[in-house]
């Protein structure tokens, strides 16, 4: 773009020189981090020009768009394949038209229906006046508000792929078009089609149909929109500026997209980490639990590398930036939950499936009875011929088709959520009945994720008190979750915990100090050899409690070792339980955490579980899912952290622990709100039942089509003189409307 360099064109100074602008958001950029830009760094990172946005089929990730539309296979709306934090345009436009189309229904209920209540209103304002009225009220909601489901259906004609939308328009379209004859040319039609005053139409059966549809297409749109909560969860835990270290030593905060590898950034105490970096100088504690999932804060110092979107825990930390932008893990994770979100598939896609021979073979019925009646029928032939059309088409609406699947997953929604089984995900109950491996987080998911004091071992003179009394003193300097375990396990046993002096932490070692006037250390091995104390004689006790599943410190007091203490992370008193149930129901079971090996088989002996897969990083356990998925396998993925979103995402059911981060929660299909492992037992069980439910109404739907269509057709009036007008035809699909949602409502009583 150019730029005008004069007095009153947009301009800013720095370091004595002056800068013009093309336009104000430049300047403004500009502006909040002018070194960046001066010194010609910005011309090799942020002036790349960015792609355009493209969108994709959500049922067909093959379907690559450049501008949002409809997908040309199955008609639904295309969606961004990059998350955008813009609300979703069609759910605003859906959302109006279902609530404009709803306030039309209501009247024409009342209109058509009111005297089956004790409301005979088209009796009092006469037959005539009321269909006028109906066609006031229908006219604009079926030329309007569905406008959209007549250009989709249009569409599946013309791509020849036949779906839902063939039939809501066709239902819809036949429906209105016969009311229309109906109202302002009623005399075209026999006797046989009259009643009372004149002949009935069916308006309000096409505007509660597009209402229903509404609802439906609302439903599902909001809960593909929650798909981008989930990325805007991952987003939300990177900070939006990095405190940038000049060479003089100067500071100042920086937006994050201008960090470029190389630069040197302060992080303080509380202070997310901005990118994937190394540590330069300072040592702190780190949480890396949204990586590996474990709630225990990993020591770093200078050669250490640390993870942007952790937390510092206590010290400053001078980091260099190694990986920047996309290339950060974090935006690694959000790409694959992204991907994966993308690749499933809806649940209706067993009604589009089956729609797919039906739609044309109702069509092709409908085209050859027009064609009998008007070559043999009796006269008025093409008066009979086109109402006999229509009443296929009208009894075949595909009303209950379409409350067949959303009345079963409102209804199954409810009943879960009762049961603490939330329901976010439609397509989750179809997959969740077919799972036949089950992948599991350690902590949180399996454990209570809250370290707990469990031994305290004497090995000297001192006595277990005497031992707990001073580590407990010493670690109430120390903000470590293994510390906050100690005296946490103190005060429980009704110690009164003192305070220590000359209190240090070694990095990845312990801490030292003087506890009443006596030299107290805590930690590992290797805290041990630095002050010449020898731990051959107690390595046998402390490896029986590494065996154990559980974190063992060494005690020494005046330099003598005297003791052992053991921290764990303790295994929920629900889980043993839940996991027998899912053996029992044929489930293999895989434990994938971020802990060490040690630990994690040996809780997963203690619990039985088949297989242990340890030491694994996200892209680790999607890689799992995705080698399960390659043989075939049906896959559960059940987590609570960060680190667990991308294989939740990628698995066919994503079970999240409502206890858990957002995160986990947002990328999962299913969560358990009370974070109870027993919930997937009970998650099963409610998805085994609501697609045998949903399939029972697909049945019922379809049966009373069948059979409906050929009677509509007139089959039986050569031999009977029977045929069913199209008011009969609305009635029948009425009638299969309302058995689907008692079906439906059946779910309400499960045994969960």
């Amino acid at each position: 773009m150019s730029v005008t360099m004069s007095p009153e064109a947009r301009q800013a100074d720095y370091d004595g020189e002056t800068f013009y602008f093309c336009s104000d958001k430049c300047q403004t950029r500009f502006e909040a981090d002018p070194i960046y830009y001066a010194s010609g760094t910005a011309s090799d990172h942020s002036m790349t020009p960015k792609a355009g946005t493209q969108y994709t089929c959500p049922m067909h990730p093959e379907i690559v768009r450049d501008e949002p539309g409809a997908c040309p296979i199955c008609g639904m709306a295309l969606e961004p394949m990059v998350p955008s934090d813009e609300p979703s345009e069609e759910l605003t436009d859906f959302t109006r038209r279902m609530w404009i189309s709803a306030a039309a229904a209501v009247p024409l209920v009342i209109l058509t229906m009111g005297e089956l209540v004790g409301l005979p209103v088209r009796d009092w304002i006469g037959h005539r006046l009321a269909t006028y009225i109906e066609f006031v009220l229908a006219t604009p909601i079926v030329l309007w508000a569905a406008k959209p489901f007549f250009v989709r259906g249009w569409a599946s004609i013309v791509n020849r792929s036949p779906n839902m939308w063939t039939l809501i328009a066709i239902g819809v379209g036949a429906a209105y078009l016969y009311s229309l004859v109906a109202t302002f040319l009623p005399g075209v039609f026999p006797d046989e089609y009259r009643m009372g005053a004149g002949v009935g139409t069916y308006f309000e059966a096409a505007v509660v149909i597009i209402t229903l549809i509404f609802v439906g297409q609302v439903l599902e749109l909001r809960a593909r929109e929650r798909t981008g909560d989930a990325i805007r969860a991952l987003l939300d835990l990177t900070p939006k500026t990095a405190r940038r270290i000049l060479p003089d030593g100067t500071e100042y905060d920086a937006p994050l997209e201008n960090i470029v590898e190389g630069d040197r950034l302060r992080v303080r105490p509380g202070d997310a980490v901005p990118v994937d970096a190394k540590v330069i100088d300072g040592t702190s504690s780190i949480d890396e639990s949204m990586i590996t999932g474990e709630p225990m804060p990993v020591e770093k110092g200078p050669g250490d590398t640390v993870t942007g979107g952790t937390i510092n825990k206590n010290g400053s930390l001078v980091i260099e930036a190694a990986r920047v932008g996309a290339d950060t893990m974090l935006s690694q994770i959000v790409e694959m939950v992204a991907n994966a979100r993308r690749s499933r598939a809806p649940i209706q896609g067993l009604a589009d499936k089956v729609s797919s021979y039906f739609v044309p073979t109702v069509v092709v019925v409908a085209i050859l009875s027009f064609a009998a009646w008007l070559g043999f029928g009796p006269e008025p032939a093409l008066v009979f011929a086109i109402a006999s059309a229509v009443s296929v088409l009208i009894i075949a609406c595909p009303c209950a088709l379409g409350l067949a699947t959303p009345i079963s997953i409102t209804t199954a929604a409810g009943r879960g959520a009762q049961a603490g089984v939330l329901i976010k995900d439609a397509e989750a109950l179809e997959r969740m009945a077919k799972v036949d491996t089950l992948i599991v987080d350690k902590t949180g998911t399996l454990t209570e994720g809250k370290p707990k004091l469990t031994d305290v071992n004497a090995l000297g003179q001192e006595t277990e008190e005497t031992i707990l009394t001073l580590a407990a003193a010493l670690e109430k300097g120390s903000e470590h979750p293994l510390a906050e375990a100690i005296v946490e396990g103190a005060k429980q046993k009704g110690i009164k915990v003192g305070n220590a002096e000359n209190f240090e932490a070694v990095t990845g070692k312990g801490v030292s100090g003087t506890v009443s006037g006596r030299a107290v250390a805590l930690g590992n091995t290797a805290m041990m050899r630095d002050m010449s104390v020898d731990t051959s004689a107690a390595e046998e006790t402390a490896d029986a409690l590494r065996a154990d599943g559980k974190t063992a410190m060494f005690v020494a007091i005046d330099g003598k070792l005297s003791g052992i203490v053991a921290v764990a992370d303790p295994i929920k008193k629900t889980t043993a339980e839940a996991i027998k149930e899912l053996h029992e129901a044929g489930l293999r079971i895989i434990m994938a955490t971020g802990d060490n090996e040690r630990t994690a088989k040996a809780v997963a002996q203690r619990l039985g579980i088949d297989e242990v897969r340890a030491g694994v990083l996200p892209e680790d356990k999607k890689a799992l899912v995705d080698e399960l998925h390659a043989t075939g396998k049906k896959v559960a993925m059940a987590g609570d952290g960060v680190n667990d979103a991308p294989a939740l995402a990628a698995a066919d059911v994503g079970l999240a622990m409502g206890t858990g981060a957002d995160v986990a929660v947002e990328s999962a299909g299913i969560t358990l709100l009370r974070g109870d492992l027993n919930g997937i037992v009970k998650a099963r069980t409610l998805a085994v039942a609501t697609i045998r439910n949903i399939r029972q109404n697909l049945f019922w739907a379809f049966a009373y089509n069948t059979l409906g269509v050929p009677l509509a057709a007139g089959v039986l009036y050569p031999v009977f003189g029977l045929l069913m007008s199209p008011m009969f035809a609305a009635a029948a699909m009425s009638l299969s409307s309302v058995s689907v949602i008692a079906n439906a409502l059946r779910l309400r009583r499960l045994r969960l």
